[in-house]
């Protein structure tokens, strides 16, 4: 089941008994319970009684979409669909968005008591995506931002990024000119292996492949388990032998994982400050949570588990799917291939092995290849549900407190109110000029009208390191290797947890350096 689904769904069970209280009983409960903020809800469809519009909800994401693009052209770019009596808010639009998660980016940054994605993936442990805002997140998020993503820890695991891009390497260098090569299994092992390292430290090949197995694994099956977050109770009854699964993907996960956060552990007893390498599980080990002067202690394992896991789902699938999708406009347009390889060219010396990451800054259109594909295809159909804490006025509407917000980035990054030919894949857009020979400096995500990874005080902490990833390994890929279409590049999306590519690319690699 769609987390979208789930999440309306599990709205609709939780007030859809205050629905039949307040047809049975008089107004003066309705009354008590106004918003504090005058005014109406931004417009929608007209509701059915009870249900709101439950009945037109899709099953995935992407339907999801095509149905708020559809509705955002009648009733405008932030609109009202109902789940019962509770509203759900839609935003279509950069500037409305900005708004509410920039200027009021503290009333926006909650989050909905449950995100199936969080609650599953995580055991209701601890977690960043999902926790509501409070101490403990702050807390939480600010340790991963000034240790694991830190300037300083990322420089730190420069020789893995070098590493993981030599065995990438030398992994295409064996393929033959005329075998067609599936890149999506080479890029996502690549990508997986490098947090996994930066999660556990080096753990040796055929743990890097258990670890990423199962990690991935419980990643794409997340959908079927989403029920226990809505019903936890009544979900077990129902769904005996899917609950039964469940379990035992948390158990195997634990088997799995817990003996490297033990050997970390292990690792800091007998060593201290000493230890060659701090891995984010580190930072974890030494982390006190304070809630309170009562409540004041380390993490407990699971929490380290959730943590961790986190750490290297969030990072490397979303990394791996930008990485994918780019690589298949690279192989499908090979106009602006070549223009890459020119421009890396241009900087790099004639005959040398390697696109170093200090030479990044220098290919402004690299960046621009990778914006426009986080413009076309954002990880995500949408953002994570945001809530706002008190009541309050959104370009001219009423949202009251504890309203779920859902910001369409995908529809966001085709609005052809702002990108002339929203659906024509030209990188030239993104640096400031339309000409194909401009020099100019290509700026950060942030700077754009598109918000792939949020904005404001939830924005994704690690999307600086996902583009310090994907400029380094894209870069030396079109450095070594032409890519050739085997056949034509299908870009249909469909999804798997994130919006990915329904047919994986295939390509030909042709060796560049001698």
């Amino acid at each position: 089941m769609d987390v979208w689904l789930i999440i309306l769904a599990s709205l609709f069970a939780c007030f859809s008994i205050k629905i039949l209280f307040t047809l049975l009983f008089s107004s003066k409960t309705t009354k008590k319970n106004e918003p504090a903020v005058k005014g109406e809800l931004p417009p929608g469809p007209p509701p059915l009684p009870i249900i709101g519009h439950l009945h037109l909800l899709p099953k995935s994401n992407i339907e999801l979409r095509s149905l708020i693009f559809n509705l955002s052209q009648k009733y405008g770019p932030i609109l009202t669909l109902r789940v019962g009596s509770k509203p759900v808010i839609f935003v279509t639009s950069y500037p409305i968005a900005h708004q509410a998660l920039v200027k009021n980016s503290a009333i926006f940054a909650n989050r909905p008591p449950i995100v199936p994605v969080s609650y599953v993936l995580s055991n209701k442990r601890k977690d960043i995506g999902g926790s509501p805002y409070g101490l403990t997140w702050r807390l939480l998020r600010r340790n991963l931002m000034s240790e694991a993503l830190h300037p300083t820890g990322v420089k730190s695991y420069s020789f893995a990024r070098k590493r993981t891009l030599e065995t990438m390497v030398n992994s295409f260098k064996q393929c033959s000119q005329h075998e067609a090569v599936r890149l999506f299994e080479r890029l996502h092992q690549a990508v997986f292996s490098l947090f996994i390292l930066m999660t556990y430290g080096d753990i040796g090949e055929d743990a890097l492949k258990e670890v990423e197995h199962i990690q991935y694994t419980f990643l794409v099956s997340y959908a079927e388990f989403s029920v226990f977050a809505s019903w936890p109770r009544l979900g077990k009854l129902i769904y005996r032998n899917k609950w039964k699964r469940y379990t035992d993907f948390l158990r195997r996960q634990y088997d799995i994982l817990m003996p490297y956060i033990r050997a970390r552990q292990k690792l800091k007893q007998e060593k201290g400050k000493e230890v060659d390498l701090v891995t984010y599980t580190d930072t974890l080990l030494d982390l006190e949570i304070s809630e309170g002067a009562s409540n004041q202690g380390k993490l407990v394992d699971a929490d380290v588990l959730s943590l961790s896991s986190e750490f290297i789902n969030a990072g490397a699938d979303t990394t791996a799917t930008m990485f994918h999708w780019i690589m298949a406009y690279l192989v499908k347009y090979p106009r602006v291939q070549a223009k890459l390889f020119a421009e890396i060219s241009q900087v790099v010396e004639q005959g040398a092995e390697e696109v170093k990451e200090e030479d990044l800054q220098r290919i402004p259109y690299l960046k621009a290849v990778i914006l426009e594909c986080l413009r076309m295809h954002p990880p995500n159909a949408s953002l994570v549900p945001h809530t706002n804490t008190e009541d309050m006025e959104l370009c001219g509407y009423n949202i009251p407190k504890n309203t779920t917000v859902l910001i369409g980035t995908s529809i966001i990054g085709r609005d052809p109110t702002v990108w002339e030919n929203p659906t024509e894949f030209r990188p030239e857009r993104m640096m400031g000029s339309s000409d194909d020979n401009s020099g100019e400096d290509v700026a950060d995500v942030s700077s754009y009208k598109m918000l792939p990874f949020g904005a404001g005080r939830r924005m994704c902490p690690g999307y600086k390191y996902g583009t310090l990833i994907l400029e380094y390994f894209i870069a030396n890929l079109v450095w070594n290797f032409e890519w050739k279409a085997v056949d034509d590049v299908d870009l249909t999306e469909k999804e798997e947890f994130l919006i990915v590519m329904k047919n994986p690319v295939r390509a030909k690699v042709i060796p560049r350096i001698k």
